[in-house]
């Protein structure tokens, strides 16, 4: 039987849960935690989090941390090119 996924990409938080037998589950994140963090960490070494990992980077290491993304998607360079001298990234 086919699933129904349903995905809320929030621009703080994100969350995932599908309907199995009519009822709906929350699918956790990697940490168990229902709520993730829409926050993406890389770094030179080819090193990738997401969710609560890469969120405890944004103060380390904020020019590798992505967060806040989504309030651009859809957008221009000349719609954000004033929010990008704010932004760490």
């Amino acid at each position: 039987m086919p699933r129904i996924v349903g995905i809320d990409l929030g621009t703080t938080n994100s969350l995932v849960a599908i309907v199995e037998n009519g009822t709906p589950r929350v699918i956790p994140g990697p940490d168990g935690r229902n709520l993730v963090p829409s926050v993406v960490y890389f770094d030179e070494s080819g090193t990738k989090l997401v969710g609560n990992a890469a969120h405890e980077k944004m103060v380390e290491k904020p020019k590798n941390t992505i967060f806040s993304i989504k309030r651009f998607m859809g957008k221009g360079l000349a719609d954000v090119r004033q929010d990008l001298a704010l932004l760490p990234f």
